[in-house]
């Protein structure tokens, strides 16, 4: 009988871990989804200036501070700048499209 309760009340905490955990995905999307916002106001503002849509020196100075920051939450450094370097990627493939669609050539 005592094993059967320790079974239930482990799938209970388990049941309110995954809740936890779907909340905490929905806000990273959420999240994700505000800064690709951002980001396509910046597309736009470089192809209407005629900026390049890469810019390394932030993007390094992003990775650096991300760096820190993982390193500051206890979450492994380089796991944070893998995720960033697919953002700035994805960030980056967006503001060659808006370029592009405003006639602007792709800059190196």
């Amino acid at each position: 009988m005592n094993e059967e309760k320790d079974m239930a009340d482990a799938r209970t905490i388990l049941a309110d871990y995954r809740a936890s955990i779907d909340n905490i995905d929905a806000a990273l999307i959420h999240m994700l989804a505000e800064r690709f916002r951002c980001t396509k106001a910046v597309g736009v503002l470089k192809a209407t200036h005629g900026l390049p849509p890469a810019d390394p020196a932030r993007e390094q100075q992003q990775i650096a501070r991300l760096r820190q920051l993982a390193k500051d939450a206890h979450l492994d450094p380089d796991f944070a700048e893998k995720f960033l370097n697919f953002v700035v990627r994805e960030v980056i493939r967006h503001h060659e499209q808006i370029a592009a669609s405003n006639g602007v050539m792709k800059a190196g």
